[in-house]
């Protein structure tokens, strides 16, 4: 069973990341370029997915809470 559900800076951060900016940026520019930039955030997303799904974790449930906190404006940024 689940002991621990927490989130922690890690395997999949980075990628989660770029993919909130990707996706940021993506809005910012019309046409056929915002398709391909939107989905390529979407396929960054694999990989903490896949790490989620590997340990066993609801990944819909973690991703979820990652796309939270990275979206979390932080100070001095």
């Amino acid at each position: 069973s689940l002991q621990n559900d927490s989130v922690v800076a890690g395997g999949g951060a980075i990628e989660m990341e770029l993919s909130k900016f990707l996706r940021d940026y993506s809005r910012t520019i019309p046409g056929k370029q915002q398709l391909l930039i939107g989905a390529y955030a979407t396929a960054l997303e694999i990989i903490p997915r896949q790490l989620c799904d590997n340990a066993g974790f609801d990944a819909t449930n973690i991703l979820n809470k990652l796309r939270a906190k990275h979206a979390q404006v932080r100070p001095g940024a």
